[in-house]
């Protein structure tokens, strides 16, 4: 439990223990956004256990600079490879996003979720995009006269095959998390909830329909880089009718899931990180909250106050402007 005043440093923290076991921030768009101000870089060093493994991490932020990132004293090829080592899952206010959002943003959930849960499809999602990509430039010179038909139909049925190996592992992924994210929900009072994927793998009869309408937006109009998640509750639809409390609880519960599919798969929990996640929950859903973090793994969450969530930690920090205690 981390715990003191708004603007103590809480989820700086929380942010520092996500780059040095993933090698990104979940909130900062830029390295210099992490630097403290006036100086010129910043650093990271973890120490702790992966199961039974020690492991050292070290995270090297400068302005203008990669990251260097090293993990047991050897240098990554990028920070970015500490998240194929170390597993951290992270719910920050940010993430409500997940729910009322746009359809990108819950791709972007899932396809992180599948890049988790089945690492050796991790890459999918990118070579997916890099595809349309291509076919979109393709599309454009079509449009432009310098390029022909023949020449978009490769793109066409690459587009395809990654689309349809795309939504298998998408719809694998949301299978895995329905039953523990209905579950997870439940006990924190959102009832019946529920998650699908909505989409369907493209056809090459289907691209080739829609022909003349890409071509005159210049786009790929069909496939899983426009699909969407669903998460419903009650039979309500949580995006448009779902309260701040129950989008805030939806997308606790699909934190917790994926943590427990990953204790499941591999025999060691994730580290969970929760900030500020108890500031919308009533006194019934903290003690909810607080018996499903009891029962294992590495959690650390921050609040105002220290008896804002009704169990006693493994350990307590006092956060306040440049100190901890």
């Amino acid at each position: 439990m981390l715990h003191g005043p708004n603007g103590a440093g809480k989820t700086n923290l929380l942010e520092a223990l996500h780059v040095g076991t993933q090698g990104f921030s979940p909130r900062a768009r830029s390295d210099a956004q992490m630097v403290r101000f006036g100086a010129a870089a910043g650093r990271v060093t973890l120490r702790g256990w992966n199961a039974d493994t020690a492991f050292e991490a070290d995270v090297v932020l400068a302005t203008g600079e990669a990251r260097r990132a090293h993990l047991n004293g050897d240098r990554l090829a990028s920070a970015e490879r500490l998240r194929h080592e170390l597993r951290t899952l992270v719910f920050t206010p940010d993430r409500l996003a997940v729910v009322k959002g746009a359809p990108a943003t819950r791709r972007a959930y899932l396809d992180r979720s599948l890049g988790r849960l089945t690492p050796a499809r991790a890459s999918l999602p990118v070579e997916y995009a890099a595809c349309v990509g291509q076919r979109n430039a393709c599309l454009r010179r079509l449009r432009a006269g310098s390029s022909s038909r023949e020449a978009l139909q490769p793109w066409t049925e690459k587009v395809v095959t990654l689309g349809e190996a795309l939504v298998v592992a998408r719809t694998e992924v949301a299978a895995m998390l329905v039953e523990p994210f209905a579950q997870f929900a439940g006990q924190l009072g959102l009832a019946s909830a529920i998650l699908g994927y909505d989409g369907e793998t493209p056809t090459v009869a289907q691209l080739d329909a829609r022909l003349d309408r890409d071509l005159d937006r210049g786009v790929t109009g069909a496939g899983p880089h426009l699909h969407d998640v669903r998460l419903d509750a009650s039979g309500r639809e949580l995006r448009s009718f779902g309260s701040q409390g129950e989008q805030r609880i939806a997308v606790l519960a699909l934190v917790l899931a994926e943590a427990e599919i990953l204790r499941s798969r591999t025999g060691s929990a994730p580290l969970v990180l929760l900030d500020d996640v108890l500031s919308e929950l009533d006194g019934e859903r903290r003690r909810s909250l607080a018996a499903i973090l009891s029962k294992g793994g590495q959690t650390v969450i921050t609040a105002t106050a220290e008896a804002a969530l009704p169990t006693e930690p493994a350990q307590t920090l006092a956060v306040s402007p440049g100190a901890v205690r």
